[in-house]
């Protein structure tokens, strides 16, 4: 085993179990939450009567996961796929949460039972709706809950207030869903071992929901790699043909895989990226696939075009960012989030909806809460709320200005020490031979994947190796390859992509700190280790 790897997992207190996660240490959903029982009992009534069953999810990643995984387990328990409707919301028509169209859904299809995936655990009115009509409603979710909880048959939600709290709590949306059916399958429903193929689908909707990849999600998406190596699944082959995918990893998943489902529910609607994932036809998953390229295409040119056009404006000078314009709703998040990264402030972008009103999406980070923040300048808004770190809001074209004071107020009065800290990024080692980022050390990282929230990339500091040469790469020279050296005059090639302008005002010949992480090179053929510039640092004395 590799040095810098023995070093690494010392360091943050790994043991085997971590490294090689046993199956069967998966918690039972039945052990943490008492309503597991009447969920399958109520499937088993359904399916012993013949029932109709509508599934209702979600429009991102993890919904659309969650509504998949939880199709085939139903179907793997015995329940006709005939007898099965999935249903998604519309992100322009009903938002998020189960929508009022959900109740025409159901009395068309003459469905007797609603299970939730992703959603739920506040929709109390729908909910009551549904029982007045003798519908019956099983809901998963991971979502926050009220004290009080809707009417349903069961809810399934580890983040419950009538719970302990549980490391099932870190679950995706296609988490619990995959823990219901792991409870079908100890019911006698599904046949043993069945469920692990639905593995692939968990990885995928945990990884792109951001959610801790620790505890329960750490065993769940290690299985989940091997099974999405080998994925029957024909559009998930398609998908990672077009983007080009060779390996499966946190990177491939949360940059390749994931934009491309969540480009349809961003510009188009969810049922494509459903539709891929369910069909069992090569034409029709090379049709899906394609298409989803080119939604994944016209959102990356939506929000170039969108960044340009605020970039030229300016930003105005505050603590937080606001933004205004007529842009696609569908990308807005996308866009707050860059700017938080371009320019290390809380960022809104709002959009134009109708007549005079705004639709908005948050991004923060650090001690700055959105969800506190909306709180504080409610008066300035029609509505709005979601977690710290993300939000969404409406406002009246009238209290644009209102709302940017306010929001400045309100961050100025927490006075905050400076922020950009929480975004900074460290390495855990220090690097004094280069020859320590070895083959063997790419091999033995691979044992951490997949990466995420709890289970960092891990990042290593060439500390004062000597800058032998540089170069700009690109045909408008914005990326940048500095090739380094240690005392030993081993030397390894460094590359930024995108690299900020004062990256360029480095010289040859002189000594530099780099934060990196290692990678894989391969060029005609030839194979070597390379690393990729996170951070660099050259204001230090030797």
């Amino acid at each position: 085993m590799n040095k810098l790897f023995t070093q690494l997992i010392e360091k943050r207190g790994l043991n085997d179990d971590f490294l090689h996660p046993k199956y069967e240490n998966l918690t039972k959903l039945k052990s943490v939450i008492k309503d597991t029982d009447k969920a399958v009992a109520r499937v088993k009534k359904a399916l012993q009567n013949k029932e109709k069953i509508l599934i209702y999810g979600d429009y991102d990643v993890d919904g659309v996961t969650a509504s998949t995984l939880m199709e085939e387990a139903l179907i793997l328990a015995g329940v006709k796929k005939e007898d099965i409707d999935i249903m998604l919301p519309d992100r322009f028509v009903d938002g998020y949460g189960m929508s009022s169209r959900l109740i025409e859904r159901a009395k068309e299809q003459n469905a007797t039972l609603i299970i939730t995936v992703d959603c739920g655990s506040r929709n109390f009115d729908i909910i009551d709706e549904l029982n007045v009509l003798k519908i019956d409603t099983i809901i998963t979710d991971h979502h926050e809950c009220e004290d009080t909880l809707p009417e349903a048959v069961a809810i399934l939600n580890p983040k419950r207030k009538d719970i302990e709290d549980h490391d099932l709590a870190n679950l995706a949306g296609v988490g619990v869903a995959f823990k219901f059916a792991e409870a079908l399958r100890d019911a006698g429903l599904i046949k043993d071992g069945q469920e692990k193929w639905l593995l692939d689908l968990v990885l995928i909707g945990t990884v792109c929901d951001n959610m801790t990849l620790i505890g329960e999600n750490r065993i769940l998406c290690y299985y989940g790699i091997k099974v999405l190596e080998k994925t029957r699944r024909k559009g998930l082959i398609e998908l990672m043909k077009n983007a080009g995918i060779k390996s499966i990893d946190a990177n491939s998943i949360g940059f390749q895989i994931g934009p491309r489902l969540n480009a349809a529910g961003r510009l188009d609607t969810a049922e494509l990226s459903l539709n891929l994932l369910r069909t069992k036809s090569s034409s029709e998953a090379a049709a899906y696939a394609a298409k989803l390229e080119q939604l994944n295409s016209a959102r990356r040119t939506e929000q170039r075009e969108a960044l340009n056009e605020i970039n030229k404006r300016g930003i105005i000078d505050g603590p937080v960012i606001i933004e205004a314009g007529k842009w696609h709703e569908g990308i807005i998040g996308i866009i707050a989030g860059r700017l938080l990264e371009t320019y290390k402030k809380p960022s809104f972008v709002l959009t134009e909806v109708e007549g005079d009103i705004f639709k908005g999406s948050g991004r923060s980070f650090g001690d700055f809460s959105l969800a506190n923040a909306l709180e504080a300048v409610k008066g300035s808004i029609i509505s709005g709320g979601g977690h710290a770190a993300a939000a969404g809001v409406k406002i009246a074209r009238k209290d644009l200005y209102a709302f940017r004071e306010k929001m400045t107020e309100y961050y100025n009065s927490l006075k905050l020490k400076d922020q950009t800290d929480f975004l900074k990024q460290h390495a855990e080692l220090d690097v004094t031979d280069l020859k320590e980022l070895s083959f063997e050390l790419l091999e033995n990282l691979k044992l951490l994947e997949p990466f995420g929230a709890g289970n960092e990339e891990p990042l290593f500091r060439l500390a004062g190796v000597d800058i032998v040469d540089i170069k700009h790469l690109g045909v408008d020279g914005k990326h940048l390859r500095i090739d380094v050296a240690d005392k030993d005059n081993t030397i390894i090639k460094c590359v930024a992509f995108n690299a900020p302008e004062e990256w360029f005002l480095l010289a040859p010949d002189s000594k530099v700190n780099l934060v990196i992480h290692p990678v894989l090179n391969e060029f005609r053929g030839v194979r070597s280790v390379e690393a990729r510039i996170v951070d660099i640092d050259k204001n230090f004395d030797f």
